[in-house]
C-alpha cells in the first residue's frame, strides 16, 4: 500500500485507496441485506415480514451509531499514541472503548428489550407487521455485544496494519451469515427467527476472530484488567473525538423513523415494506460513491499538508467527476429496471407495482449525491470536519425530516415522503459542494 502520496498518478492514488474500502463495505451491506431478500421471500408473509425488519432499521442505526461514537474517537488517538511510541498510553485507549462499547451494547439491549413494543409501534408498525418485527428484534439482540464489539474493535486491528485481519472479520460473519439464512428461514422452516439466529451466530464469530486477534501473538496491544477501569478525562477525549459519526449515523436514524412513520400513516404497510427495500438498494448504490471520497481523503490531506496544491486540485476534480459519472449511471439503472430491483427482494405483485413508482420518484436526481460525497470528503480531509457534520446535518434534518413531514400534508401523500430525498440531495448537495469550491478548492495557493 503505498503511503507517499505526492509521488505517481493522482487518480490511481484515490482509485488504490477507496477499493479495499468499497469492497469492505459491500460486504458489510450484504451482511444486512441478505436477511432482506430471503425474508421478502417467505411464502405468504414475505412483505408483512419484510416490513417488520424495515422497522427494526431504526434500532440498528442507533446501535451503529454508538459504535461509531467511541471507535472512531478512540482509534485516531490509539494512532496518535502509537505513533508518539507511548505504548501504555495506546493500551490504556483500546482498555477504555472496550469498557465503553461493552457498557453500552448492554445499556442499549436492556433499554431496546423494556421498550421495544412502544418503540416499534412508534416507528410504524401494525399488529400485523409487529410480530415479525418482535421476532426478529428480539433474537438481534441477543447479538448486541457481539456486533458492537467486533464493529468497534476491528478499527483498532486495522490502525495496527492489518487491513487484510480488519476486512476477514467482516467477510467472516458475511459468509456464514449468507450460508445459514437459508438453512434457518427455509430448511428448519424458522422464517424471521432463522433470519435472526443466523445473524447473531455470524457476529458471534466475527467477535471471536477480533477477540482472537487481541488475545494472540500479533499485535502488539493486548486489553489488560487495569485499562477497562473508565477515567473521566480519556473518556471525554474519546467521545469528543468521536461525536462526529455519532451525530452523522444518528441523524439517519432520525430520518428513518420521521420516513417509517408518514409512510404508514398515509400508505400502511406495504409502503412501510417499500421503503426497505429502497433503502437496501440506496444503502448498495451509495457504496461507491462515498467510498470514493473517502478514499480521497488521505490523499488529498497528505498533498496538502506537503504543500502540493496542485496534486489536491486534481484530487477533488477527479472525485468529483468520477463519482458523478457512477452516480448517474446508478441513477439510470434504476429508472430502467426498477420492477428487476424490487423483485430481488419481494414476490408481491402489489408491493412491486407501487414499488416501482415510488423508486423512481425516491431516485430522482441521485446523482446529486455525489456533489455532497466530495464535499464532505474534502472538508473532512482538509481539517474542515465541522462543515462535513454540519452539512451532513443540513440535508438530513434540515431539509429531509421537515419536506418528508410536510409534502404529505399538501395532499402528495406517501409520494411527498419519496419527493423529500431528490429535494433534499440537489439543495444539500449542490451547498456542500459550492460551499466548498469557493472556501477551499478555489483558495488553495498556486
Amino acid at each position: 500500500m503505498q503511503s507517499d502520496f505526492s509521488q505517481g498518478k493522482v487518480w490511481k492514488n484515490v482509485i488504490n485507496q477507496a477499493i479495499p474500502l468499497m469492497v469492505a463495505q459491500l460486504i458489510q451491506i450484504l451482511y444486512n441485506v441478505v436477511d432482506r431478500i430471503y425474508i421478502g421471500h417467505l411464502p405468504v408473509i414475505g412483505s408483512n415480514a419484510l416490513t417488520g425488519i424495515g422497522l427494526v432499521f431504526p434500532i440498528t442505526t442507533l446501535v451503529a451509531a454508538f459504535t461509531n461514537l467511541f471507535s472512531t474517537g478512540g482509534v485516531p488517538l490509539f494512532s496518535m499514541a502509537r505513533g508518539a511510541k507511548e505504548e501504555k498510553k495506546a493500551e490504556l485507549i483500546l482498555g477504555q472503548v472496550v469498557s465503553l462499547l461493552f457498557v453500552t451494547s448492554l445499556a442499549l439491549m436492556a433499554l431496546c428489550y423494556i421498550f421495544k413494543r412502544s418503540v416499534l409501534f412508534l416507528f410504524g408498525a401494525s399488529e400485523e407487521t409487529y410480530v415479525y418485527a418482535d421476532q426478529y428484534l428480539k433474537i438481534y439482540l441477543l447479538g448486541t455485544i457481539f456486533s458492537v464489539l467486533s464493529t468497534g474493535l476491528n478499527g483498532f486491528i486495522n490502525a495496527q496494519g492489518y487491513p487484510k485481519k480488519g476486512m476477514m472479520t467482516v467477510m467472516l460473519g458475511a459468509i456464514i451469515n449468507l450460508i445459514l439464512d437459508p438453512i434457518f428461514i427455509y430448511g428448519l422452516h424458522m422464517g424471521v427467527y432463522g433470519a435472526a439466529i443466523a445473524t447473531v451466530i455470524s457476529q458471534g464469530v466475527s467477535f471471536a476472530w477480533v477477540l482472537s486477534f487481541f488475545m494472540g501473538k500479533k499485535t502488539f496491544y493486548h486489553i489488560k484488567k487495569e485499562n477497562l477501569i473508565l477515567k473521566a478525562g480519556m473518556v471525554g477525549k474519546i467521545t469528543s473525538l468521536g461525536i462526529s459519526g455519532f451525530v452523522m449515523q444518528g441523524t439517519n436514524c432520525l430520518v428513518q423513523i420521521v420516513c417509517n412513520k408518514m409512510l404508514f400513516m398515509y400508505g400502511g404497510d406495504m409502503y412501510v415494506g417499500i421503503m426497505t427495500v429502497i433503502n437496501s438498494v440506496r444503502e448498495i448504490l451509495s457504496v461507491p460513491g462515498s467510498t470514493l471520497g473517502s478514499g480521497a481523503q488521505p490523499v488529498l490531506g497528505y498533498n496538502y499538508g506537503a504543500k502540493q496544491y496542485e496534486r489536491v486540485r486534481k484530487a477533488i476534480r477527479f472525485t468529483a467527476a468520477i463519482g458523478f459519472l457512477y452516480m448517474l449511471i446508478a441513477w439510470l439503472a434504476v429508472i430502467i429496471f426498477p420492477k428487476e430491483i424490487l423483485s430481488v427482494f419481494t414476490t408481491d405483485k402489489a408491493m412491486i407495482v407501487s414499488g416501482e413508482h415510488a423508486l423512481k420518484l425516491y431516485f430522482f436526481g441521485f446523482f446529486f449525491m455525489s456533489f455532497q460525497f466530495v464535499g464532505q470528503s474534502t472538508f473532512t480531509a482538509l481539517g474542515c470536519a465541522k462543515r462535513a457534520v454540519f452539512f451532513s446535518i443540513f440535508r438530513k434534518v434540515i431539509i429531509v425530516v421537515p419536506l418528508t413531514i410536510i409534502l404529505p400534508m399538501l395532499g402528495l401523500g406517501v409520494e411527498g415522503v419519496f419527493i423529500a430525498e431528490p429535494v433534499s440531495n440537489a439543495i444539500g448537495g449542490l451547498a456542500s459542494f459550492t460551499t466548498m469550491y469557493f472556501t477551499l478548492y478555489k483558495k488553495l495557493p498556486e
